[in-house]
């Protein structure tokens, strides 16, 4: 599996294992997800893919590294998906360019 494709099931986790927010963004622990059975039988390291989707702004979260233990409570928010209008806009800025 390739770190495109990680990124892609870690969004499908967060989304299975976190709570939906108000603004379509999901929510959910680092505990939780470190600690899931699914988890840890998809991803060999799930700290890596988490920084590689970090690094794409797909999600967001307090710091650099997480550890399991000290970092239990760190939030991971899925960032919602860009809405219809905001990509129109931008290929439309696109085209007139």
């Amino acid at each position: 599996m390739n770190v495109e494709e990680e990124v892609e099931r870690l969004k499908e986790e967060i989304k299975r294992l976190g709570k939906i927010q108000d603004d379509g963004s999901y929510k959910v622990t680092f505990g939780v997800l470190f600690n899931d059975d699914k988890c840890a039988n998809i991803f060999e390291a799930l700290v890596g893919t988490l920084r590689a989707a970090k690094k794409r702004k797909v999600l967001t979260y307090d710091g650099e590294l997480l550890l399991q233990g000290v970092h239990d409570n760190v939030e991971i928010i899925l960032k919602p998906p860009p809405t219809t209008s905001t990509a129109t806009v931008a290929a439309d800025a696109v085209v007139k360019s």
